[in-house]
């Protein structure tokens, strides 16, 4: 797949409900974020890539579910692509504010998701990051050779 030009794989958004950072969202709105997993593993399977899909399942929901609960936003977005060996995956929900990890307290029963972020995209060899406006979350993992 090196060397070829960037095939779109996914794009797609969804509505959801402001609310305050740090509370819940409402049902409906976490909802959609498993639905747009599974809507990425159909796609990622349509493109011959299933070796990637467990770990993009995993980096989808914790990306979706950060911008869900810390953003505030009324939109999300999901893009995936694969370009130049990588697959690319781009979480959009249009509001300032970078997406940091931070360690969690040992009994903490959530708060793991950007770590689990980091861990999945070095084990294989990407990179994540968030845009300069901080609009956007990013991570990208090298695709399986065949």
């Amino acid at each position: 797949m090196a060397g070829r030009r960037a095939d779109h794989v996914m794009a797609e958004s969804f509505k959801v409900a402001r609310h305050r950072c740090g509370e819940p969202p409402r049902p409906e709105d976490a909802h959609k974020v498993g639905v747009m997993r599974r809507i990425a593993a159909a796609r990622l399977r349509h493109r011959g890539l299933d070796a990637l899909i467990d770990e993009v399942m995993v980096l989808v929901s914790e990306m979706l579910t950060n911008a869900l609960l810390h953003s505030g936003a009324d939109e999300i977005g999901l893009h995936i692509t694969d370009s130049e060996g990588y697959l690319h995956i781009t979480v959009t929900d249009g509001q300032i504010g970078a997406a940091t990890p931070r360690e969690p307290a040992a009994n903490a029963e959530s708060g793991r998701g950007l770590l689990l972020v980091q861990a999945l995209v070095k084990a294989h060899g990407g990179e994540w990051g968030t845009s300069e406006t901080g609009d956007q979350t990013w991570c990208s993992l090298a695709l399986p050779t065949q």
